[in-house]
């Protein structure tokens, strides 16, 4: 999925006679990019937010069937890739206004990109954590199981964090 393609392949004629005046160019490709990264990022969140309703829901299950002594086991994950989401949802779409702290030119717009594209690949290995947890849950392979969907939680976590380098990387 290239969002940034779709979006200047969309331009109407004004845009596209504007992208001949001097500076304009660099400008709307900077700012087609951001509305790129948004676009993906809201995606991104949404993705993980199913699999994190899938998980509450799996925890509800677990209440109602008397299996409560296991629902702490999913809470970690739950909690983890609720942050996830979170930090996903309120990051910087790589905007940088006159007076911003943190210049963000296009080599590090197009980074960021690249970089919420990967975490859109990452869902599949969630996804997968979760399918785990529901085919164990009345087995004793839940614990384990439970164990890798957190351990994966916390990974988006850490790589997510590791986007602010993008930003930070040339200030």
């Amino acid at each position: 999925m290239d969002l940034f393609g779709k979006i200047t392949e969309g331009r109407n004629l004004l845009e596209k006679i504007g992208s001949k005046i001097p500076g304009y160019s660099g400008y709307k490709e900077r700012e087609d990019r951001r509305q790129a990264d948004r676009i993906l990022r809201q995606t991104i969140a949404a993705r993980y937010e199913e699999q994190w309703a899938r998980i509450s829901g799996l925890q509800r299950q677990l209440l109602e069937e008397g299996g409560i002594e296991h629902v702490d086991r999913l809470e970690a994950a739950a909690i983890k890739l609720r942050t996830f989401v979170d930090q996903v949802k309120t990051a910087s779409y790589g905007y940088s206004g006159f007076f911003d702290a943190v210049k963000v030119n296009e080599k590090e717009l197009a980074a960021l990109y690249d970089f919420d594209n990967q975490l859109l690949q990452n869902i599949e290995a969630v996804k997968a954590a979760v399918d785990n947890v529901e085919a164990s849950l009345s087995s004793d392979g839940l614990p384990a199981a439970a164990r890798h969907l957190t351990s994966l939680a916390q990974e988006c976590n850490e790589t997510f964090e590791k986007r602010n380098d993008v930003l930070t990387a040339s200030n």
